[in-house]
């Protein structure tokens, strides 16, 4: 097996995570799902580093495992698991529409690479593709759910498709613009987090439908 076709079949495995990550009913289990879709991402460098003949890749692999794999879910499963309220938990939007909507993204995604040429990443549109695809997939997860916890996941997955495009398209950068990505997503995470806690508090709620006090 190639290192191209090992990087694209991990790839797809980053989409079945992100439908666990906006699937799942605890913003627990999100959080566990979106530590396993980061040890992905940190596995798809590492093919990337041998692929490309990178070695910053193996650097950019220790930090994200560090930070992605350990860090972000370890702040999100301490600092919310405690913030429960099951009326918030119900989704806007079905199971089975929303692996719908996500296929029609993936295709449109797909679509879209494939269309344009490029020849430094030609034999990886696939994985470029679910980079792409990643983006819209986290909007899908901010607007289909009412849970604030589960929304900020949806920005977790925005932030590892840029990540993986990041990787795709400039596998030769510096670490520490790695570093310096790595770092933005850990800070915003822990402000988003100290936000919900801070509304939880206030209004013992975490349905965004319930935060019309919030207005004016």
């Amino acid at each position: 097996m190639t290192g191209t076709l090992i990087v694209n079949n991990l790839a797809g495995l980053l989409i079945i995570s992100s439908l666990l990550v906006i699937g799942a009913r605890q913003p627990k289990n999100s959080a566990l799902f979106y530590a396993l879709q980061s040890l992905i991402l940190v596995l798809i460098f590492i093919a990337l580093a041998y692929t490309m003949h990178a070695e910053e890749l193996f650097l950019w692999s220790g930090t994200a495992f560090v930070t992605k794999v350990l860090l972000v879910p370890y702040i999100m499963y301490k600092a919310l698991g405690k913030l429960q309220d099951a009326n918030a938990d119900t989704p806007v939007i079905g199971m089975g529409l929303l692996i719908l909507i996500a296929a029609i993204i993936i295709v449109l995604s797909y679509l879209v690479v494939d269309s344009v040429k490029l020849p430094m990443v030609e034999d990886l549109k696939p994985a470029l593709s679910v980079s792409l695809s990643h983006f819209f997939l986290g909007l899908l997860c901010i607007v289909s759910q009412r849970n604030i916890l589960k929304q900020i996941f949806g920005y977790c997955l925005m932030e590892n498709g840029a990540h993986l495009t990041l990787a795709l398209m400039a596998y030769k950068a510096p670490e520490l613009v790695e570093i310096g990505v790595a770092t933005d997503a850990i800070f915003a995470v822990i402000i988003m987090s100290v936000m919900a806690r801070k509304i939880y508090r206030t209004l013992k709620t975490l349905d965004v439908r319930q935060l019309t006090a919030l207005k004016g």
